[in-house]
């Protein structure tokens, strides 16, 4: 919750009247210790350095759970992803799993196309069958091209209908300016994303398929005798960090997305177009670091909770509490709670009959001047109608209320 700031401010005030009462010396020292006492609390301002300047095409550094953008660098730039593409395979392989229409124990076949593959392999065989949980972990842990174009002709019977459906799952997602033309994210000049589009994607990762995104944790994986380690260097140096993705062709150079939790934040960085693979994942350190040290996710409200009660009209009973149909959780400078302030307003008079969940006003959560999140107010129940005569006494008694210019909210 906020602070009661119209509480503090009231004490304020009960304690200057008192002032008054003093002889000049005592009242002009106390008011001095007052305002030096009451004034840094009431406007005080966080300092919160530049973000870091990376070497990269594009970068951006993103809450997980409010989509609150922190560090953003060309962030709508179209550019090659490169291997960060297999999210996307991943994405829909998990999403046809859901479906029910794919097993995780299923075996495919593998054809000599993706036998073929160049790039980084998690080296499966022509002719030979591997699980579709197999394949999963060589395109997230070993980044195998030749798994994801194993997968891709399972799920759709060739590489160019998968894509199709990564296209399609890409514009579900709201990744407006993304076009994949494989599944491996091997060069081709119709092939982009965006940095803001993968944080979309992480996302949705994150949260639609939290088992699945296990798996961009592990470290090594060992298919046909052979362990290939992660080349997320993250998830050795930072513990908090449990994936993304990594990614390089000459088109696109080093690429990271990271994800990483501390103390209940979740931060997810997209760096594209780095210079080394040392260099992606030291500017991703970046992000993360000034994310986590100078911001801060707070819930300040929970759905279903009794913000305000207030009269109701035409209905057997008095009151009806109002609060929100969803949690309201905000991302902010660290130091920043402190100088919110909370309104509510309500859209006239409450009159029954009430749906549950029916938006009967507003909250808004300021900081000065700044909006900095409204959400609406909903009833908590529903609320049926009196019989005739509880009607009519509450219409008389709203007349009254009215013409004595009270207010018709108020219990």
């Amino acid at each position: 919750m906020l602070p009661n700031f119209q509480i503090k401010n009231m004490k304020l005030n009960m304690m200057l009247k008192q002032c008054k009462l003093w002889g000049r010396g005592r009242r002009l020292l106390a008011i001095s210790m007052l305002i030096l006492l009451n004034f840094p609390l009431n406007a005080a301002v966080p300092i919160i350095p530049s973000p870091p300047q990376l070497a990269a095409n594009g970068y951006l550094l993103i809450d997980a759970d409010t989509g609150k953008v922190i560090v953003e660098h060309n962030s709508q730039q179209r550019l090659p992803p490169a291997s960060l593409t297999k999210m996307m395979t991943s994405y829909v392989a998990s999403s046809v799993v859901g479906l029910g229409t794919l097993n995780l124990d299923e075996e495919v076949i593998v054809s000599e196309k993706a036998w073929r593959m160049e790039g980084s392999r998690m080296f499966i065989r022509v002719d030979t069958k591997v699980t579709v949980r197999e394949l999963l972990r060589g395109i997230i842990i070993q980044s195998g091209n030749d798994a994801s174009v194993a997968l891709a002709e399972h799920i759709a019977g060739g590489e160019d209908a998968f894509a199709d459906v990564m296209n399609q799952q890409a514009q579900h997602l709201g990744m407006t300016s993304t076009h994949f033309m494989n599944a491996t994210g091997l060069p081709d000049e119709e092939h982009y994303t965006t940095a803001a589009d993968l944080a979309r994607l992480t996302q949705a990762l994150i949260h639609d398929f939290p088992e699945h995104y296990q798996l961009y944790r592990e470290k090594y994986y060992t298919y046909n005798d052979i362990k290939q380690p992660n080349r997320n260097q993250l998830l050795w140096r930072d513990k908090t960090v449990d994936g993304v993705k990594t990614g390089h062709t000459d088109a696109a150079g080093y690429c990271l997305v990271a994800s990483a939790v501390r103390d209940g934040m979740r931060l997810i960085s997209v760096v594209m177009g780095a210079g080394s693979e040392a260099a992606r994942a030291t500017e991703s350190q970046k992000l993360l670091s000034y994310g986590f040290r100078y911001y801060e996710t707070r819930r300040l409200y929970e759905a279903d909770k009794v913000l305000k009660n207030v009269r109701i009209w035409g209905a057997d009973e008095s009151s009806i509490g109002i609060g929100l149909g969803e949690d309201i959780v905000i991302t902010v400078a660290r130091g920043d709670i402190a100088n919110l302030v909370a309104n509510i307003s309500v859209d006239g008079i409450v009159k029954a009959p009430l749906e549950d969940q029916q938006v009967l006003g507003q909250l808004k959560v300021l900081n000065g001047e700044k909006l900095v999140i409204a959400a609406p107010l909903v009833a908590l129940h529903a609320v049926e109608e009196a019989g005739f005569f509880s009607r009519l006494w509450d219409s008389i008694l709203l007349f009254f209320r009215q013409l004595l210019s009270q207010d018709p909210l108020q219990i």
